[in-house]
Parts: structure tokens; sequence; C-alpha cells
């Protein structure tokens, strides 16, 4: 039996399934509480303070990332709006537990719907919850083993930070996981310890405890009770292929030198090292949500100056192009007022939101003005016409911001991407939400998943009209979409007329290595190719054919 999910840290990992299903249970909806008020309330408060002083502890004995990420999640914990909340929510008489676990859920709820980076921080705070939850009742979190013979293959809906932190790779094999993405915290101390690693892998918590499990951390497969021999095999390949793919070092180039700048996709400072590691040459996405979302007030322009500063001095020289708040619709604002909308992803989201609110456009243009520079850009989300095209310009230019840019991830920004560009410097495609409009269908609605396939011929067509718009016009055109990240669409991008590309930081070192494997002609021949199809699968093998190098390199 063979599972597959998203393979986020590479390498072959085999041994015994550890598979962690207890759960903390949800506390009973209208759960109250006797005595007073205050004293519930301080109950609430003390559990809240001391799972964030367990979750920085841990965070101090783990260090590296790990301890980033867990001192994080120890600020959540304490958050100031999630405190005012549960407060508010234990006056009108729910008991301390029923109280955390509802306010907790309306913000991961809130983090969900933004998708990407943000979407799996959901997963933090449901960790934070159960930890309060269960300390209020007096229950034990469930926990990893202490010991075992072997490393183990970990399975779980999801991984908690706070539980795989103190791991090493002599304790886990691999992580395997029903939920999570290429951003999760699964996916970054996966990495961080050298760990292969798949995420979103369904079915993966009905594997029996105990049952021999390899996994896959690059192509995402799942062998349940594999032979020894397929071990083996899988172990030489996987080796081989990291070699090959570390052969290939230094920026961003086709084999024929025509140099494609491969930048990182990030969502805080604590992204930043991770990028550097695998080589980055720059920020291609820096998404400022995690700035704003979770908050009962907008963050000051001097904690937003700090947070873009510390990008331009984690890439002296390189390019880092800053997004500005992409909030609305299903990324509401707790700080912001907000209606409710029957078709949230076509209301007030991006640009819309950043126009009704100037106050916050103004402060966001202006930390960014204080430490503009040539290498800082700065560009727009959901932009639809030129006229706001041009709005957004003499805002940012008003400002003194040099280097001025807007998205094409709406369908009419592809078609008139000419006009879009006349008052700015560049242009970036979003290829995630440029699918979702193209072919109306929902990101977040499984059913359609399908037409979300980067490969469909026709989202390849609206990537080259931007791209070509932005060669006629000699600006530059960047990809920002996950898209980017396969390193057999990287080359058709390329061949597409992309100038740079930008991805999640684990991506880079095989997207770096498809490049340097085939020159610029073979990238326009798969690009010429794959449009010519009629189907998403049909476009990716027509493209292959034109890059014959891939298959040497296992990617």
């Amino acid at each position: 039996m063979n599972l597959r999910g998203v393979g986020v840290s590479p390498g072959i990992g085999h041994g015994p399934a550890y598979v962690l299903t207890a759960s903390v249970p949800e506390p009973p909806e209208g759960a109250t509480y006797t005595g007073e008020a205050e004293q519930e309330k301080e109950r609430a408060m003390a559990a809240l303070t001391r799972v964030a002083g367990e979750l920085e502890a841990r965070g101090n004995q783990a260090g590296g990332e790990a301890e980033e990420i867990l001192k994080a999640q120890a600020l959540m914990a304490e958050d100031p709006g999630l405190v005012v909340k549960v407060r508010s929510l234990i006056d009108r008489g729910l008991a301390a537990p029923r109280a955390i676990y509802e306010a907790f859920t309306k913000y991961r709820d809130v983090l969900a719907g933004s998708g990407g980076y943000l979407g799996e921080r959901a997963a933090d705070l449901d960790d934070i919850r159960d930890r309060v939850v269960a300390l209020l009742y007096g229950h034990a979190m469930p926990g990893l083993p202490a010991a075992t013979a072997e490393p183990y293959v970990l399975v779980a809906r999801d991984l908690a930070p706070a539980d795989t932190a103190l791991l090493s790779r002599g304790d886990v094999a691999a992580f395997v996981t029903e939920e999570g993405g290429p951003t999760s915290h699964t996916a970054i101390i996966a990495r961080a310890m050298g760990v292969p690693a798949v995420v979103a892998c369904p079915g993966a918590t009905t594997i029996r405890p105990g049952v021999r499990v390899m996994a896959d951390g690059a192509s995402g497969e799942v062998r349940l009770e594999p032979a020894e021999s397929d071990v083996a095999d899988a172990v030489g390949a996987a080796t081989a292929r990291q070699a090959a793919v570390a052969e290939a070092q230094g920026p961003g180039r086709t084999a024929d030198g025509h140099l494609v700048p491969l930048l990182a996709n990030i969502g805080s400072p604590a992204d930043l090292a991770a990028a550097r590691e695998a080589g980055a040459e720059g920020v291609g996405l820096y998404r400022t949500e995690f700035l704003f979302l979770d908050r009962t007030e907008a963050p000051a322009a001097e904690e937003q100056r700090r947070a873009y500063q510390a990008a331009l001095e984690a890439f002296p020289g390189g390019k880092v192009v800053v997004r500005t708040l992409d909030s609305g619709a299903d990324k509401p604002l707790a700080f912001l007022p907000s209606s409710a909308e029957p078709n949230p992803a076509l209301g007030e989201r991006g640009l819309r939101t950043f126009r009704k609110f100037p106050e916050v456009m103004e402060a966001q243009l202006g930390a960014l003005a204080e430490i503009a520079t040539d290498d800082l850009m700065v560009m727009a989300p959901m932009v639809a016409t030129a006229e706001e095209s041009r709005w957004f310009a003499q805002q940012c230019r008003a400002k003194g911001l040099r280097v001025v840019g807007v998205m094409i991830e709406i369908p009419s920004a592809a078609l008139r991407a000419r006009d879009l560009l006349a008052p700015v410097d560049f242009v970036s495609v979003g290829t995630n939400d440029l699918s979702q409009y193209a072919y109306a269908a929902d990101r977040q609605l499984g059913a359609v998943s399908a037409l979300h396939d980067p490969w469909q011929p026709a989202l390849l067509d609206l990537v080259a009209m931007a791209a070509r718009a932005a060669g006629d016009a000699g600006k530059p055109c960047g990809i920002c979409g996950e898209s980017a990240a396969d390193p057999a669409l990287a080359c058709v991008l390329v061949g597409l007329g992309a100038t740079t590309l930008s991805m999640g930081a684990a991506a880079l070192p095989a997207v770096r290595a498809g490049l340097a494997a085939h020159t610029l002609q073979q990238c326009t021949f798969a690009a010429e190719a794959a449009r010519e199809q009629t189907t998403a699968g049909a476009a990716r093998a027509a493209a292959r054919v034109h890059l014959p190098e891939l298959a040497r390199l296992g990617l």
C-alpha cells in the first residue's frame, strides 16, 4: 500500500510507525463555572502564563529555528487580543476551558482562511489551545516515546513544534502528517533537523502503529511494509539525487548562462535564515500579513520598519520585494471594521482594502519609505485595472519609494498587463490566485483542486501574456506563486519570459539544478510545447520531453 503527500524535506526515512492519534477533547459547548468570574479569569490567565513559560523553556533548550518558533508561540499564548476575548467570554458565563477554546478557535479560523504561510500558522494556535485546555482539566498532553530501539517514522494529523523541537535524527527517521504544508512548522523543523518529511498526506493516521514505513521527503511517496531491496534502492537514488542537485551552485542561470535570479517567498523575519542557507539571492515575496493578523490594533510603523529592514540586511545587494498588506474578505483584521460578503474572494481584499483604510496604508508605506533603497521593491496585491496601478504608483512615489510594482493575479490584469505596467517598474505574477480567478475555483475547496494545477495551459497563456507585455516594456516580470517551486515548471516559466523566480526556500536547490541543466532555448521549446496541449497532464509531459536532464537529476 502506498500513500502520497507533499515532500517538504528531502531524503529517505524508514522505520516502524509511531502514530500520534490522541487529542485533547473539546470542552462542552456552553460549559459554565461556579464561583466568581474573577477567580475563573485568574485560573485562565495562570494557565496561559504557564503554557507560555513552558513553550519558551523548550525553545531555550532546543535552540536554532525551533527556539524562534517556540518563543513566537509563547507570545501568541499571551496575546493581548486573545486575553481580552477570553476574559469577555468568562464574563458571559463560560468556563475557562470553553472560553479558551472559543477565543483561540476564532483567531485560528482567521489564519486558516488566509491560506499559504499564514494558513499553516493555524496549527500553532491549535497546539497552544490544547495545552491550555489540558492544563485546566488536569489532563496530560499526548506525548512521544522516551526511547526506542531504532529511529521511528512519526505519523500524526499534524505536529506541534513543542513536541518535535527536542527530537533528533537519532530519535526519528521521518515525519508524515495528514495536514500541514511547505511552510508549516513541521516542514521548517524537519529541514532544520535534516529529517525527511511528507505533509498533506491523506490517510496517514490510518497507518497501523509498528508497521514499517518508508517516506520519501522529495517525491512525497509513503510506502508501507516496503521490501528491504526497495529501501536500499530508494536510499541510493535519493543520495544520488541530492549529490546531483548539490553540484549546482551560485546564482540561478540556465546552462548557456542566461541569469534567472532565484528568490525566496517569506512570511516573517524567522524565514530569512532558511532562505539564505538554501542559496536565495533575495526575497521575491514578503507577505506582510503576519504583522497584522491576530491583533487588536495595527502594528506601529517602527515595528513594521524593523521587520522589513531585517530582510534587506539578510540580503545585502539582493532584491527584496515587499507585498503591501493583503487583507480583507477571507483575511479580516480585528482592528478594521468589516461586513459580511457573499463571495469573500471577490470582495474587498488586497489593494481594495488598502484604499478603504488610508491610515493603514500611510503607516505601511511610511515604514517602507524610511528604509527605501534601489533594492527595496514594493508591490500591491489584487490589482485589477490600469487606474488602480496608477493610483498605487502615485501613493508610493509620493512617499519616496523608488521601485514600485503590481501583482498579476486577476485575469484582467494579465489581459491588459501593458496598461498596468505603464506607471510602474515591474510586475510579479501570483499564480496561486491567478489560477483561482481564471478557473472560478476556490483555492480552499478540495473538490475543485484539479483546476489549480499550475500546468493548466490557460494559466500558462495568462503568464505568457504578462511576461510578453513586460518584455516589450523593458521591465521585469517575476513569478512569486509556488508554481515556481516545480523544477520542470520553473524552466517553462523562464521559457515564457519570467525574469525571476520566487518560491519556498526548500525548493531552491532543485530549481537551481534544473535550470542549470538546460539552455534558454530548451526552456522556450518546453514552454511552447506545454501551451500547445489541452490538459495539465499533457502539458507537463510535453514540456519534460524538452527537459531531458530532469530525469537524470531525479527531479
